[in-house]
């Protein structure tokens, strides 16, 4: 009531310009599509959405059943599914950077959330990673050409220059928002997107079939009957002397080529979402290394806890494959060490959450970012594969019949794990929204943005009336503020127009009152806290790149233990962890990359 008041005073009905009426309608100015245009769009979204996930399922299905040698289904047909996405996706990109080029005069409209620079040279390592496996599989395919399909050795070179293309593509165009074509343009972006689902799921078999063939090769070497490990390779002989290493390369590799691909369709779900998306237009912080700042305390001990990461995944790889004893006495190892670095981490983001708690410099940002919003849904969901893991240590620690040496200590280990991530993810998830005032400036930008907006909603020019009072009383917050004395072209201080102020001003002192000026105890103490935030995430950090080293390189004591093997059954449990541990590997993966861009923010 009082705002259509302040209207009708303002801005009559029978001369209202066209400033008034904007103010009082949003829309007006625009061009609003009709119901019969904005439907097939509406309907875009639908369609684009099932397409992709009956390309997904197929892919899958494919796989599935060439993986287990089922319905006369191999793995040639998989790899050839794969290269013709792929080739798919080629044409599509090819025709939007033409189409982009086209248009190099026009102004594209960016989103600033979506792919950080950070983020597409973390994309980069891991595509030049993914590069080097396809090489790898080149050469296999060369020295094994007499015996092996032809799919095998197009499927690579295919996904080398999907992967050239791709990160091209991603560098330039991540941040689009795409306002035209929009329905060729949802279904190319979904076809990407599930096109690098199938390849991480490709991925994803691949890496946990060669782990549970060496688990197989290391319980026939310590003993155990009635498994059959079968044969690695084609059969016959290679006529380079560099197989071997080739065929072993693969599986150092594939870690890395699983996060590309993984990182790579989040992105481009990103730029899905992005399609005919209405921009809200304020860009955010800029996200940079500070090195003003005293952090080291965080990092030095994250680099113990790598550095130890590092040793331990040796010393691991080496015993593990020993004897039963060695082999107990690795996991043992693993289980004390994983129990030391979880207290550290979970003890990390409760201080951390604690310092949100006291801390009244923030504000919590509620904007509309897909980007956000889909990181904390895969920060939640990859951590129930852990969970479940997690879970089913305890009940199998819980109901074994004859327990081993070591099995006292998967139940703390597991509740760790439960406690840790938890923890973690609300402390990453509230950093996420969180935006810090920076110092003075930020103080000073905050007081003189707030009076910008009063002045703004409180006077229309174009209607004829101004506001002198509030006018004066900017000038006047602003200049005490910045203490500033700019002498007029006579050379005497005035603050009669043109923003000049004098410190001889006399300031109205009650519209000042509601925006006190920051003192350097107030600055001293955002710094502390900022200290303390930027030293728990840069540990935080560490300490899940750390746990993304182990498992990505073969560090696995659930296959290990032979704890939940006894209780579920070796089948059972093979397919147990299959599953889930790729999401486990993918949380910590990124969770590392979450704490990176809120280390870069604080």
């Amino acid at each position: 009531m009082g705002e259509r008041y302040r209207l009708e005073v303002l801005c009559p009905r029978k001369r209202r310009s066209n400033l008034c009426l904007a103010e009082e309608d949003p829309n007006f100015g625009s061009f609003p599509r009709s119901s019969a245009e904005s439907q097939p769009l509406k309907y875009a979204v639908t369609l684009s959405a099932q397409y992709g996930i009956n390309v997904f399922v197929l892919g899958l299905v494919l796989t599935v059943a060439g993986t287990f040698h089922k319905a006369g289904v191999a793995e040639e047909h998989t790899l050839a599914y794969l290269s013709t996405l792929m080739a798919m996706q080629l044409a599509w990109m090819l025709w939007y950077f033409l189409r982009m080029h086209g248009k190099r005069g026009q102004v594209t409209e960016k989103d600033d959330h979506a792919g950080p620079r950070w983020l597409r040279g973390g994309l980069t390592l891991f595509a030049i990673l993914s590069l080097v496996l396809d090489m790898f599989k080149i050469g296999y395919y060369i020295g094994y050409s007499s015996c092996l399909t032809v799919a095998k050795g197009v499927f690579p070179a295919v996904h080398a220059v999907h992967t050239l293309s791709q990160v091209y593509f991603l560098w330039f165009h991540a941040k689009d928002v795409i306002r035209t074509f929009q329905i060729i343009e949802r279904f190319g972006m979904i076809h990407s997107v599930f096109t690098n689902l199938l390849l991480w799921v490709n991925g994803v078999i691949a890496e946990s079939k060669h782990q549970l063939s060496d688990h197989q090769k290391r319980l026939a070497v310590l003993g155990f009957a009635n498994l059959t490990v079968e044969k690695a390779g084609p059969n016959c002989s290679c006529t380079i002397s560099a197989c071997a290493a080739f065929y072993k390369g693969f599986y150092y590799m594939y870690p890395f080529y699983i996060e590309y691909h993984v990182f790579a369709s989040a992105m481009l779900y990103i730029m899905w979402k992005n399609v005919g998306r209405k921009m809200e237009h304020h860009r955010p912080p800029r996200l940079m290394l500070k090195t003003r700042y005293h952090i080291l305390p965080g990092p030095v001990l994250g680099a113990a806890v790598f550095a130890t990461t590092i040793g331990i995944l040796v010393v691991y790889s080496i015993q593990v494959g020993y004897s039963k004893r060695h082999r107990q006495s690795a996991v043992t190892m693993f289980y004390l060490y994983s129990i030391a670095v979880l207290c550290l981490m979970s003890a990390a983001s409760t201080t951390g959450l604690a310092v949100y708690r006291i801390d009244d410099g923030s504000i919590v940002d509620h904007s509309k970012n897909p980007s956000r919003k889909l990181d904390g849904c895969l920060l939640v969901s990859t951590a129930c594969a852990s969970w479940l893991l997690s879970w089913c240590s305890v009940l199998a620690a819980i109901c074994a019949q004859a327990p081993l040496s070591h099995t006292w200590l998967s139940i703390p280990v597991s509740a760790l794990v439960i406690i840790e991530k938890s923890v973690q993810n609300v402390f990453i998830i509230e950093s996420l929204h969180r935006q810090r005032d920076k110092g003075e400036g930020g103080e000073l930008g905050r007081i003189q943005g707030s009076l910008a907006g009063l002045a703004a909603s409180s006077r229309l020019p174009d209607c004829g009336i101004v506001n002198r009072a509030l006018e004066k009383a900017e000038q006047g917050v602003c200049c005490a503020a910045a203490g500033c004395i700019t002498p007029s072209p006579g050379g005497s201080s005035s603050s009669s127009s043109g923003g000049v102020c004098s410190e001889q001003q006399s300031l109205p002192q009650t519209p000042a009152d509601p925006f006190p000026l920051p003192n350097r105890g107030h600055t001293e103490k955002l710094d502390k806290k900022r200290i303390i935030l930027k030293n728990i995430t840069a540990f935080l950090f560490l300490c899940n790149i750390s746990f993304w080293i182990l498992p990505a390189f073969g560090a696995w004591p659930q296959f290990a233990n032979g704890l939940e093997e006894n209780v579920y059954g070796f089948e059972t449990w093979i397919l147990i962890v299959n599953l889930a541990m790729p999401f486990a590997i993918f949380y910590r993966m990124h969770a590392s990359a979450s704490l990176f861009e809120v280390f870069c923010a604080t």
